[in-house]
């Protein structure tokens, strides 16, 4: 077996608050030396070697997966105006081609865009905005070529299929258009990749900076009201948010702030006939629905159209001429609450299983009865419905194929819960197939996240069956840190009580050891980003408890990462995680940092991700990580480190190479739990 790679040493001395670490590999974040990318490489090719014994593995892997895809389908079309909107796909071709159709579904077809030309000969490729003018005759679209998210804004005329000369770099994913439809918006990178300016742009003319946000806590977005009256500037922080919205017939107009932010008040809006609809935090922990004229939409203006519940989490509203669509979620469980023009309740849309995931899609239009939205669970493939808000009628208007003789009813899906050490019951979903006998005998793959009040709720994946049809169970730990169960459980799980985080995840594997579902030997874990995060920590403190680990582009150098400012995203993460130039959080932090707190321990098999681009979790990260477990970890098990040479935080781009990347995953967890493979 070839040696693995050891990263030279090279102490670099940290102190903070009197207290001193050294960093033996800090040398790692220099991308501009040879000896970093040499190791990288090395790296590369010693998981290469390693992996090679399980190539027929991954071979067939991936034939699996790709034959359960439906290679040649489309998306539903979504009407807008006189146009229906959809993408389709097609059998050897790595991404989608966006097209439209006129007044009706049996007209000829217009490609607008095929992004199989544009990502021609390139190593990386991702289409990130994608607006068409309200008059639907121009393209603003933009395309990011390196895996960094600093995307490019192209404008193509639809009747000629030219481009515009207009081109504009370091763009973020939103824009919107006025109505004018030769003005639209966008938004700007800082140095730290924070979107933080607004500009206005007149096609064939200039851009003029439309807002600038100076607080490094607060990112902001773009959005465009359905009723297409207004464009409004979204503003937040992980605890704080603000409204600047613009009369869209009035581009060159000034953007007003709907309610001036205060610390630790959220708030988002819709617009509904002569209100703005307000859904806030503001003395309502679970959030609220205030109503208020867009004409003055003033503190003194506000009336209340649904109350605060104790158990009940408003997430997010969806306005229409007569209807309202409230998205709730109660006890985990995700609700469409319909409400008429007035605000007052109509009724609840029934959903056939006890634990499934639902939200809006393709919603273009205000003036209709007609809600559309998908549908899923661990066993029911992503289903999109047409739901008539006036007549209860709902119409299936596509499920996604699984190829290859899926049958829903072969696999179980259930719910179960797990103790934490404070006797919080945190919620846990599970689905396997058929005959799984709980003995202890097979293996488990249990995910896990909790952060940034996201929730990780139980959808559905074809990709998974290859895992399931082979014995294992896969389950998801509903952790605290995210908001399935409500505001609170974020709370629980951020800043000073980030620990509740790590402890749930451990609860909930030693639940289904108990259980019988699986046993230490045998279970494996996967998280990405602040999910690896969440990996490394539990790794430290409970190592025994797990045979593998799949960590990917894991958050992993906290402290470090976290005293950098000039590092994307670190001054918002404060609201998070909490600011360390105060020593109460720089305490707390190091307490758990991930690779801060690497022992000299038996680790179980791991494979570890890196993206060289990417802008969210620095490359670094993952390879001093893997670095300082290859100098002190105990035993002998696979350590493998892998990363993306040309792509950032999402992995590679084209559908083809990210079923290649999962069959990799899934090569080395079925290597490792059941050798047999």
């Amino acid at each position: 077996m070839p040696q693995p790679p050891a990263a030279k040493v090279v102490p670099h001395e940290i102190t903070v608050h009197g207290d001193t670490r050294i960093d033996n590999y800090f040398w790692l974040r220099e991308r501009s030396d040879p000896d970093v990318i040499a190791y990288l490489e090395t790296e590369n090719r010693y998981t290469a070697e390693l992996m090679a014994p399980a190539k027929a593995l991954q071979e067939t892997l991936y034939k699996e997966i790709l034959g359960r895809i439906q290679e040649t389908d489309l998306t539903v079309p979504v009407k807008r105006d006189d146009y229906f909107y959809y993408s389709r796909t097609e059998e050897g071709q790595a991404y989608a081609i966006y097209c439209r159709k006129h007044q009706s579904l049996d007209h000829p077809e217009q490609v607008l865009l095929d992004a199989n030309e544009l990502a021609r000969d390139r190593k990386y490729f991702r289409l990130g905005n994608f607006a068409v003018s309200p008059d639907h005759r121009l393209l603003a679209y933009s395309t990011d070529l390196e895996g960094d998210e600093a995307y490019t804004i192209f404008v193509k005329d639809l009747a000629t299929g030219e481009l515009l000369p207009d081109r504009i770099r370091n763009t973020y994913y939103t824009l919107e258009w006025a109505n004018d439809n030769r003005t639209f918006f966008y938004t700007v990178l800082d140095a730290a990749r924070r979107p933080y300016q607004v500009f206005r742009h007149e096609l064939g003319g200039g851009d003029a900076l439309a807002y600038q946000e100076d607080d490094a806590r607060f990112a902001l977005g773009l959005t465009k009201t359905r009723s297409n009256r207004f464009v409004f500037i979204e503003l937040s922080s992980p605890l704080t948010s603000e409204v600047r919205y613009l009369d869209a017939e009035r581009p060159l107009g000034e953007f007003q702030v709907m309610l001036p932010r205060q610390q630790g008040v959220e708030y988002d809006a819709s617009h509904h006939g002569e209100h703005f609809y307000i859904r806030t935090n503001l003395e309502a922990k679970n959030f609220r629905l205030m109503r208020t004229p867009a004409a003055n939409p003033s503190r003194e203006n506000w009336e209340e159209a649904i109350p605060a519940r104790a158990a009940v989490t408003i997430e997010s509203v969806d306005s229409f001429e007569d209807f309202l669509a409230v998205y709730e979620r109660e006890r985990g469980l995700e609700k469409i609450a319909i409400h008429d023009r007035t605000g007052a309740l109509s009724h609840y849309i029934d959903f056939p299983e006890p634990v499934y995931t639902v939200g809006a899609t393709g919603n273009a239009e205000y003036k209709t009865s007609t809600l559309r939205f998908h549908y899923t669970s661990l066993v029911t493939p992503v289903s999109v419905f047409d739901y008539n808000m006036e007549t209860r009628e709902r119409e299936l208007k596509k499920q996604y194929a699984v190829l290859g003789g899926y049958d829903a009813s072969q696999y179980q899906s259930e719910r179960t819960f797990a103790a934490a050490p404070d006797g919080v019951q945190v919620p846990i979903s599970l689905v396997y197939k058929k005959g799984f006998e709980r003995d202890g005998a097979s293996p488990l793959l249990l995910y896990g996240y909790g952060a940034y009040g996201h929730s990780i709720d139980p959808t559905f994946s074809s990709d998974r069956l290859s895992l399931l049809d082979r014995g294992f169970a896969f389950a998801i730990a509903h952790i605290r840190g995210g908001a399935e169960m409500g505001e609170e459980w974020h709370d629980q799980g951020k800043l000073l009580a980030k620990k509740n985080t790590f402890t749930d995840f451990i609860a909930c594997a030693e639940r289904l050891i108990a259980g019988h579902y699986t046993a230490s030997d045998r279970l494996a874990i996967m998280g990405g980003s602040a999910g690896g995060l969440l990996l490394g920590t539990v790794l430290n403190m409970r190592p025994e408890l797990f045979h593998a680990a799949v960590a990917k582009v894991p958050f992993v150098d906290v402290l470090n990462t976290i005293l950098d400012p000039t590092l994307p995203l670190t001054i918002a993460e404060y609201e998070e995680w909490g600011n360390p130039a105060d020593k109460q959080y720089y305490d707390y932090i190091r307490s758990y940092s991930p690779y801060d707190n690497v022992w000299p321990q038996a680790y179980p098999a791991m494979l570890v991700t890196a993206g060289l681009n990417d802008p969210r979790v620095s490359y670094w990260e993952p390879a001093k990580w893997v670095a300082k477990l290859r100098a002190q970890k105990t035993d002998d098990r696979l350590l493998l480190l892998k990363t993306n040479m040309g792509s950032g935080h999402f992995g590679p781009s084209g559908r083809y190479e990210g079923i290649k990347e999962t069959a990799f995953d899934y090569a080395f967890l079925i290597t490792v739990t059941t050798p047999q493979g």
